[in-house]
């Protein structure tokens, strides 16, 4: 069976810990004890999140007075996928001995015209009093907005299009290869109409939505979802919690999941299912094998009753 496996970012970095490389380090070893039964019999593509490690590496670069402009998104992305896939592979590689692990920086095509470039809801880097948050958006002309914390930068999401490796991933999986990529959702760019020629843009891609996409584009039969609870739950966190084992993509969207938590990853196992009837899972990153076997998490079926 070929399966996407879409990490989250807190199971490389958790929340609240240091992003320091030994940390980092150890919770990789640990996502790669977690998916080696899986990889020992199927055909596995291993995407990832990037949220803690480009906002350290944005706020990095702002700080830098050797930069007369801080790094683009697009190419502090591409770092991340470098830095993380390294990570990834030399894990996978010692975990699973003989099995070719490539890594790959990936490139996610999206429409210049997307409406999402008009209205900016995705927060980067570091918080900044309001005033200096103000400043920063009149020198560099960003768009700020209020976090939790403070004021943050604010960027388009836009919707995946494409991811441009498709074709070299498949070719690596026909030779056995077990493929990192997509990390972040992709470096996100866009193509000149005319010539083709591709440009790099201030923006972050929902990385579950491109996983989704890479999924369905490679003819996967799972798409497996994993974060750092056991299943969706209704009303999360209320009196009134109650675990979803068992859905199909109308009953998921139905659920109404926060934008910044799970609604992304409900959207992206939907969205798999509906476009190619085959099966998503959504739990933790310790029971991954179980979720594909049927006994953990949550299953998204297709609507066999066409209604």
């Amino acid at each position: 069976m070929r399966i996407v496996v879409a990490l989250g970012g807190n199971a490389l970095l958790h929340r609240g810990e240091r992003p320091d490389a030994a940390v980092q380090q150890a919770n990789i070893d640990h996502v790669a004890t977690a998916l080696a039964a899986l990889a020992q019999e199927h055909e596995l593509v291993v995407t990832h999140g990037n949220g803690p490690q480009i906002g350290l590496l944005a706020m990095e670069s702002e700080a830098d007075r050797a930069l007369s402009a801080p790094y683009p998104l697009d190419l502090l992305g591409a770092q991340t996928q470098g830095m993380i896939g390294s990570l990834l592979v030399r894990t996978l590689h010692d975990t699973l001995p003989g099995r070719r692990v490539a890594a790959l920086v990936t490139h996610t095509l999206v429409r210049a015209d997307d409406p999402a470039f008009a209205r900016p809801t995705k927060f980067v880097g570091q918080v900044y009093p309001r005033a200096t948050a103000d400043k920063l958006a009149r020198e560099r002309g960003w768009r700020t907005g209020r976090d939790t914390t403070g004021w943050r930068r604010v960027v388009a999401s836009p919707s995946p299009e494409r991811i441009l490796e498709t074709d070299t991933i498949h070719d690596l999986l026909g030779l056995g290869t077990l493929v990192v990529c997509a990390g972040g959702g992709g470096v996100p760019v866009t193509a000149d109409r005319d010539s083709g020629a591709l440009t790099g843009v201030e923006a972050v891609v929902d990385k579950d939505l491109t996983a989704a996409l890479l999924a369905e584009d490679l003819k996967a039969d799972f798409l497996l979802v994993l974060t750092d609870v056991p299943c969706v739950y209704e009303g999360y966190g209320t009196s009134d919690q109650r675990p979803v084992l068992d859905a199909t993509p109308a009953e998921l969207r139905r659920g109404g999941y926060p934008d910044g938590s799970m609604g992304p990853k409900a959207e992206a196992a939907a969205r798999f299912v509906e476009r190619t009837g085959g099966l998503a899972g959504i739990g933790a990153l310790d029971a991954a094998h179980e979720i594909v076997h049927g006994r953990s998490g949550t299953l998204v079926r297709p609507d066999l009753t066409g209604g």
